[in-house]
């Protein structure tokens, strides 16, 4: 048997693990029963193998199921020792927003997210009115502000409302914090490693942007400091994978202090324990949550092959490495991130080598590998990615090519600067010279975004994904060496590819052009589907106004494609919270108006910066100034223009609200983000009945009833997507039900146009059954 056939045989253990790992994981009742039943069928299939009642062929069948079952049955065993205590805080009563206290740990890196801040959290101590309750549970908790000096490691007190999260999640709940308390800092290793990170930042701050916020993230995977233009084009390029802490960051770490060690003279075992005491300073240091842990591990168990003298069965390696770290942490199994880890290491290890040698045929074979390397993992990654986002990155593999080789660079030299920090001029100038990869990075990124049909949209689905495998595997054919002696059969494979790419790259356009032949030509109102966010279209006259741009560019430009939108004469930002600004750079270049609200931090101001870089006029509006948009009018309700009321609003109850009417628009009242409290001044500042209402903040359960039952709104608008809020909650669809509101929204219907007509108001859905109503 060959040794590729050998590292292969672990293959059906890795699948029997995972499964069961996953299905613990959805169904965690069951959990118990399951591990118990896959450990009986191992002793069955053990002492089949002691008794030696086997045929010689299925002894090694045999022992494949008996390795299968007691591991598959170790990582269902895992989830059924958490269950107990991750039921109990499930159990809590937190439906109706009731708001409970809690004490945690914070245990993941703690960045920012569309609606301010986010991080993971391990429980010791929630109370729900006088009861108190001591357990240990894994929390996501998300907030608007977070205190200074909350790090990983640091014990904080949160007060607010929870939902619980989806079934094979790792957190239990996803808890809304209205308050967070510092109780204790990090400590030791946790409290060094913060101040470390903190301080590369500083040493950054004074280099040119946007390659300057990279940095970090290239060096320990924190992106807190890369703008969202940069953003946007990472992920357009097929770049972003490299500010994420993957494999590859640990065995560049690894293997240069394993390097420095062989130059210092130091035997190989030492060698190897040094480079496993680095490496855990490394997950220290970037923060050890799940996915920097999953990529350690990976890296630590190649070592041990190494101590071992197998360094060349790379497939038996990984196999080891999933099967530990789904035993350690069963909810990896439903991870998208190592999904896309497992598979693209193992294309490197597959697949790397025989397109290699295949491309050698037309090329220098170092540069068949380098190519090869990257090509090898898209093709293995693309139909994972498709289930997530239907969009294909065309040149993602000549942007790798391209931005690859100065990766490694960017993070060596960005982890001394950090680790530096304590001597500044030593860090300073560290930082300088990581700019210099960085730059070249940014700068790809850039200018592959830029690039006509830098991503192609592609069936969405499972379809989607068994098409694009279809694609990758006809490629890897006909690139094998085994193909070199059958030109029918490469030839076959090319045409295949090309009919199979066509009819993909084809769908989006061809969907996008049945869908325009569907739309109402005479809409003055859209709410376009970008997911949980905002982004309304107003058109009067020929004049065309955007309040908001939604999380991201991608929907946003699917939407103004899709009502053939190419300028935005008036844009609104309500407020600077990512899921009303992060669609940005979809329209810079288009706009010709800008107004917005109090600029409360730099990415504000950035994205404005960027906006008037583009050409568009900024104007800062408070209540009671207004203009026209074609023939329609607007006029601004809230901020309060009086300076030292507008200036203590933030985020949220800073939104810009709007209403406009004339010209065909019905009259509409657009509620940004905003909520409660200030809903009740707002509450006397409108007058008559409106049209339509876009109701505040996704339909949150912060609302003040008084007001929808003053503006009595004919429709309501709720943009919303998949959300881990609960969001639209029963407590404001119920309120709008009782003021006689149609209801709308954009995460069941899709975009939603309205108009009107001689009949009065009329709307369509883009994924209705009736069509227009």
């Amino acid at each position: 048997m060959s040794r590729r056939a050998r590292d292969l045989r672990l293959l059906p253990v890795v699948f029997a693990v995972w499964s069961a790992t996953a299905i613990a994981t959805v169904f965690p009742d069951v959990s118990g029963r399951l591990s118990v039943g896959l450990v009986a069928l191992s002793l069955g299939g053990s002492v089949m193998l002691a008794l030696r009642r086997l045929p010689a062929a299925a002894v090694p069948v045999c022992a494949l199921v008996v390795a299968g079952t007691v591991l598959a049955g170790a990582a269902a065993a895992q989830v059924a020792y958490a269950e107990p205590s991750r039921a109990a805080v499930s159990a809590l009563p937190v439906d109706g927003g009731r708001a409970l206290s809690w004490e945690l740990r914070v245990v993941g890196k703690v960045e920012r997210s569309a609606h301010g801040w986010r991080f993971d959290a391990v429980s010791s101590q929630v109370t729900v009115g006088e009861a108190v309750l001591h357990t240990s549970a894994p929390l996501l908790v998300r907030a608007v502000e977070i205190p200074s000096g909350v790090d990983v490691g640091a014990a904080v007190s949160v007060r607010g409302t929870a939902l619980r999260a989806d079934a094979g999640a790792r957190a239990v709940l996803i808890v809304h914090a209205s308050e967070i308390a510092l109780l204790s800092p990090p400590e030791g290793a946790f409290a060094a490693a913060a101040s470390l990170r903190r301080g590369l930042h500083d040493v950054v701050s004074g280099l040119p942007q946007p390659a300057a916020g990279l940095i970090a993230g290239l060096a320990v995977g924190d992106t807190s400091g890369v703008t969202p233009e940069l953003d946007e084009a990472m992920k357009r390029a097929s770049l972003s994978h490299l500010t994420a802490v993957s494999g590859a960051n640990c065995a560049l770490v690894v293997g240069l202090s394993v390097a420095v060690g062989a130059a210092l003279g130091l035997r190989r075992r030492t060698r190897l324990a040094l480079g496993a005491s680095v490496l855990v300073a490394f997950v220290v240091l970037v923060t050890p949550e799940p996915s920097v842990v999953r990529a350690a591990a990976m890296a630590l168990i190649a070592m041990i092959a190494l101590v071992q003298g197998r360094a060349g069965a790379g497939v038996a390696v990984l196999g080891m490495a999933v099967i530990v770290l789904l035993i350690l942490d069963p909810w990896l199994a439903l991870s998208a991130g190592f999904v896309l880890s497992t598979v693209a290491t193992a294309a490197l290890l597959l697949l790397a080598g025989p397109l290699a040698d295949g491309l050698s045929r037309w090329m220098p074979p170092p540069l068949a590998l380098v190519i090869a390397v990257p090509l090898s993992a898209q093709l293995a990654c693309g139909p994972v990615l498709v289930l997530l986002e239907p969009t294909v990155p065309v040149y993602g593999v000549l942007a790798n090519l391209i931005a690859g080789p100065a990766a490694p660079a960017a993070t060596v030299v960005g982890l001394l600067a950090c680790v530096s920090t304590p001597i500044p001029v030593l860090a300073h100038g560290f930082a300088a010279l990581a700019w210099l990869p960085a730059a070249w990075i940014a700068e790809t990124a850039a200018l592959v975004a830029r690039l006509p049909w830098a991503t192609a949209p592609w069936f969405g689905g499972l379809s989607g994904a068994v098409a694009l495998t279809v694609v990758g595997a006809t490629i890897v054919g006909a690139v094998h060496p085994a193909a070199r002696n059958r030109p029918r059969l490469r030839a076959g494979a090319v045409l295949a590819i090309a009919a199979i790419a066509g009819a993909g790259i084809a769908w989006g356009p061809a969907l996008t052009w049945l869908e325009r032949e569907r739309l109402p030509n005479d809409w003055t109102i859209v709410a376009c589907d970008v997911g949980q966010g905002d982004a309304v279209l107003i058109r009067s006259s020929q004049r065309v106004a955007l309040v908001d741009t939604g999380p991201d560019p991608e929907p946003l430009r699917q939407c103004l494609e899709l009502f053939g939108i190419q300028r935005i004469d008036l844009l609104v930002l309500t407020h600077f919270d990512l899921d009303h600004r992060g669609g940005v750079p979809a329209v810079v270049g288009s706009v010709g108006h800008v107004i917005h609200g109090p600029v409360p931090d730099t990415a504000a101001a950035h994205s404005l910066g960027t906006l008037e870089r583009g050409g568009a006029r900024l104007t800062e509006v408070s209540e009671g100034v207004a203009g026209t948009v074609g023939a329609a009018r607007w006029r601004v309700l809230w901020p309060p223009a009086t300076a030292a009321t507008s200036t203590a609003l933030t985020g949220n109850d800073a939104s810009v609200i709007l209403e406009i009417d004339g010209g065909g628009v019905p009259r509409t009242l657009l509620l940004g983000d905003l909520s409660a409290s200030p809903q009740i001044p707002l509450a006397t500042r409108v007058s008559g009945a409106y049209e339509v209402v876009k109701v505040a903040h996704h339909g949150s359960a912060d609302q003040y009833p008084r007001l929808y039952e003053v503006v009595r709104a004919r429709l309501a608008l709720l943009t919303v997507g998949d959300n881990t809020y609960g969001h639209p909650r029963k407590e404001t669809l119920d309120i709008l039900a009782d003021t006689g509101a149609r209801i709308a929204r954009t995460d069941h219907s899709g975009a939603i146009a309205v108009w009107m007509e001689a009949g009065g108001l009329r709307f369509w859905r883009q994924r209705s059954v009736g069509g227009a109503e």
